[in-house]
């Protein structure tokens, strides 16, 4: 039988592997400024709540505990100023990249639906349209997509890759046009407490939103605020319909965050003070990294905001690729977020800071 497989694009960082060789060759050592994966402690107060919850011999509920529930309700109105923010508003899921992947699917879609997203994006909205059998469609503009057979909009602001804000005005308009068109708006908001030249507004904000969370959902994850890629910890919060239909359908699946990570998630939502340390010693990667690439002769596009530099020396990317990789530096080329990359690289801020004053002293050199 033909395999789910089949309809997927090759896993574009496979691809990076012959350089990720040739930058470890490096007498320096490897630089991995790719992926963007945290490699900084997770903080003391989230490690105690997942150690004091260690001794759970029970199966979690998928909907969460109602002390984790509280948690996110109480951060989505306090961080994001969402207003009249219920239990029936919020749903853990088991790390973000798993429900870009399979809401589509989740939600029923099928050949002859489609599904939207950002010309220059994370490949994973892709992967969702294709794993449900609906056609993937990318625009510069979402009021471009033809509405006819479109189910779902993905918005990603901040951007992944590029670090582009959208505005509150430009977040509005995709909402009413979504609503006229019957449309759901799912928002990746992963990066939204990394602004740096920007403040980053929730598509739950009453100001985006016009105070009811019809036809929109927020994506959050705890992966890079909190240092939690390990621990899958994440969330959705907004349309209470939608939500209420993806926990029928999970429970069905099993999809549930361990009782020891919800306890965790807890913590990381009730403390502001590690989500400020984290975002000091990102700002200091980025001002130190910008500086060195700028002098290398790129120049930085958008990037006021996520944890990446968009950056290019207008050549194709996996020229740049090679040429970083000879100096140990990897960098992820930016055709990996599609064709309109293909100038461009994707440059992570998630390195230890004697890796990036390394990277940074062979930019320099």
């Amino acid at each position: 039988m033909p395999g789910v497989s089949d309809r997927l694009p090759v896993f574009p960082w496979d691809r990076l592997e012959p350089y990720r060789a040739s930058a470890a060759a490096h007498p320096g050592g490897l630089v991995d400024l790719s992926v963007g994966t945290p490699v900084d402690p997770v903080p003391g107060v989230i490690r105690e709540a997942l150690t004091a919850a260690a001794d759970s011999p029970g199966y979690p509920t998928v909907w969460g505990t109602v002390a984790l529930r509280d948690a996110l309700v109480g951060w989505v109105g306090r961080r994001l100023g969402a207003r009249g923010v219920e239990h029936t508003n919020v749903l853990p899921v088991v790390g973000s990249k798993e429900l870009v992947a399979w809401l589509p699917t989740q939600l029923g879609l099928g050949p002859g639906d489609r599904v939207a997203f950002p010309r220059l994006a994370y490949p994973t909205y892709e992967v969702g349209a294709r794993l449900s059998g609906a056609e993937p469609v990318v625009y510069d503009e979402p009021a471009e997509v033809a509405p006819e057979g479109l189910r779902i909009l993905w918005l990603n602001s901040p951007s992944n890759p590029t670090g582009r804000v959208l505005s509150k005005d430009e977040l509005r308009t995709a909402v009413a046009w979504a609503r006229e068109h019957g449309v759901l708006v799912v928002s990746d908001e992963c990066y939204l407490e990394l602004g740096w030249e920007a403040d980053p507004v929730s598509v739950l904000h009453p100001d985006v939103c016009g105070g009811s969370f019809d036809g929109v959902v927020a994506v959050h994850s705890l992966s890079k605020r909190s240092n939690l890629a390990g621990y899958r910890s994440a969330f959705i919060a907004g349309d209470a319909a939608v939500l209420g239909e993806l926990l029928r359908i999970r429970k069905h699946g099993g999809m549930m965050v361990p009782a020891p990570v919800q306890a965790a998630t807890v913590a990381a939502l009730a403390d502001d003070e590690h989500v400020a340390e984290q975002r000091a010693r990102y700002l200091a990667r980025r001002t130190a990294l910008r500086g060195a690439l700028e002098v290398a002769g790129f120049r930085i596009e958008h990037s006021e905001a996520s944890l990446y530099l968009w950056s290019t020396r207008d050549e194709p990317c996996w020229d740049t690729v090679a040429d970083l990789a000879k100096r140990g530096i990897l960098v992820a080329p930016g055709d990996f977020y599609g064709p309109a990359g293909e100038r461009f690289v994707r440059v992570a801020l998630t390195a230890s800071d004697e890796r990036v004053a390394a990277a940074v002293e062979r930019l320099r050199g």
